[in-house]
Order: structure tokens, then C-alpha cells, then sequence
């Protein structure tokens, strides 16, 4: 039993008879009889009785109709609903809190404007998680700070940024113009959550210089973190985008450390066996061009 069974079925009910219905459905009439003949020994039941050459259904018929309707209405439904989906193309973005903070809507501004078949969908969160829904296939491209490591990802640098430490107005470190490294051992830190690109790659250098920070403060909420640091709980780590405000309206204050700059690349990472579509082509110009 096929969709073209309940189609030529429903259309004999319709036009009240086979000859009206192969007519309207651009078949021969030994076709309609084929397939009500079939319907009826598939399920084991007379679908019609013929009474002074008019057709009328029986119990089973009205039965068997009702679904029919109800199921070639469905199909008709999904059918539209997927022209209509392959007329607008939905891209799933995942970004990292600094990209998230800093740049997505500015992207997403430009991106809306060249390419308007498009509908987007965002999820900020930490770079490990992004990485791990790429592979899985849950978003389209991912907006990662710091270094991808994984052989199935493919990882495009498409803008600078640079991380600096910060501290409140009020602390200790606040009134020197530059810190030695020394001066950062055993100070207390706020940091991000583990998976954070921020933390990984400014940790790993200051690790390599034998400083060790006192974690006293983890959070994931960016927030969260730099009202510690206003508060005075100890120095973070930021994308120097991400506090511009704060440093401007005095609140917080970035340690200039000596011999110390730590810039990474903000990259477009895909899968490398996605499909690049023309929207994800387009989409990809866009952020390595830096046209937003």
C-alpha cells in the first residue's frame, strides 16, 4: 500500500466513480481499478459496492477514507513545509563567550543584510563544548577563540584579539604603570570555567614562566566574573574587546605586564566533511574578509 493508493482511492470517493477519476488524475481507468483492486486485497476488505452503476463505499470504505484524508493531508503539509525550508536556509552558529560578547552581532547585522534567504541560530558557550557539537553535528560553524586540536575540525584564523589581565580600581597591582611576572605569583585569580580558550592559553604561558595564581573565584557567567574582580577578589582574564567599557568608566584597570603580550586568533571552524553550501560559503567570505 502506497501514497498512490490512497490518492486514486480517495479520488474515486471524490469524483464518484474510476472513468471521472482516471480523468482527473491523468491515468487510464484499468489503473484506478488496479489500485482499488489491490487496496482491497491488502487489507482484506470490499472498499466499494456498485449499485445500478453508482459506486458507494461500505463501513470499511469510510473507514479507510477517513485515515486516507487525514494521511494525504499530512503529506501535502509536509510537502509545503519543506519547499518553504529549502527556500530559507537555517544556520546553526555556536561561538565562544568573547566572540558571543563582542563581535556575533556585528556579524550577524551584516550576515541578515547579504544574506537574507537566511534564518540564524546562536549558542554562546565555552570553545570544548562548540568543538564537541561541530563533531556532533549539532551546529553548521563554530566561532572559537583560541587553538582547535582536532583532526576533524578545519579551523580558519579570521580575526586578532588580545588578552589582558585585569584588575579592580582598588587593588594593590592597580597603581603600577608595569608589573614584572613575579608580581602576578600568588595572586589571587577569578577564572573562567574549565574549557575556556581565555583561561587554557593565558594559564599555559604563565605556567611556562613558573607563576602560579591562587584560583579564588570560578565562575561561567562573564558577568559574574568581572563583578569579582570590580569587588576586588583578585585579576582575570579578559579579551581586551570584552572590558573596553569597564576600563573606560574606571572601574577596572588592565595590568601592563613586562615582556608579556598574548595575542590569538579568533577562528571559523567547520567539520571537515560539512557540506558548504552556498549560504555557508558566503557566510565564511564574510567573517575571513572581516566585512561586518
Amino acid at each position: 500500500m502506497t501514497l498512490r493508493h490512497l490518492m486514486i482511492f480517495t479520488a474515486v470517493v471524490d469524483h464518484g466513480g474510476m472513468s471521472k477519476a482516471a480523468h482527473s488524475l491523468h491515468i487510464s481507468q484499468p489503473s484506478v481499478s488496479q489500485a482499488i483492486s489491490e487496496l482491497e486485497h491488502f487489507y482484506g476488505v470490499k472498499l466499494f459496492e456498485r449499485l445500478s452503476k453508482k459506486l458507494y463505499l461500505t463501513n470499511e470504505g469510510k473507514l479507510l477514507l477517513s485515515f486516507s484524508r487525514h494521511i494525504l493531508d499530512s503529506y501535502k503539509q509536509m510537502e509545503e513545509a519543506m519547499h518553504q525550508a529549502s527556500e530559507k536556509t537555517h544556520i546553526q552558529i555556536g561561538c565562544s563567550v568573547s566572540i558571543g560578547t563582542c563581535l556575533i552581532n556585528d556579524i550577524l547585522h551584516t550576515a541578515e543584510d547579504k544574506l537574507p534567504q537566511c534564518s540564524f541560530e546562536v549558542t554562546v558557550t565555552n570553545s570544548s563544548n562548540i568543538e564537541q557539537a561541530l563533531l556532533n553535528n549539532q551546529v553548521d560553524i563554530g566561532l572559537i577563540e583560541g587553538t582547535i586540536n582536532n583532526e576533524q575540525l578545519i579551523a580558519l584564523p579570521f580575526c586578532e584579539d588580545e588578552l589582558v589581565l585585569v584588575c579592580g580600581k582598588n587593588h594593590p597591582l592597580a597603581n603600577h604603570t608595569t608589573l614584572s611576572l613575579a608580581m602576578l605569583d600568588g595572586q589571587n585569580y577569578v577564572s573562567r570555567e574549565s574549557g575556556s580558550a581565555d583561561k587554557n592559553q593565558y594559564e599555559k604561558l604563565l605556567e611556562e614562566h613558573k607563576i602560579k595564581l591562587h584560583r579564588s573565584f570560578c565562575a561561567t557567567s562573564t558577568e559574574a566574573i568581572k563583578n569579582a574582580v570590580i569587588a576586588g577578589r583578585g585579576i582575570a582574564i579578559f579579551s581586551k574587546r570584552m572590558v573596553e567599557e569597564e576600563v573606560k568608566n574606571g572601574v577596572l584597570s588592565i595590568l601592563s605586564i613586562e615582556n608579556l603580550s598574548v595575542i590569538r586568533s579568533f577562528h571559523f571552524v567547520v567539520h571537515k566533511n560539512k557540506y558548504m553550501s552556498e549560504p555557508l560559503t558566503k557566510l565564511q567570505q564574510l567573517c575571513l574578509e572581516g566585512n561586518y
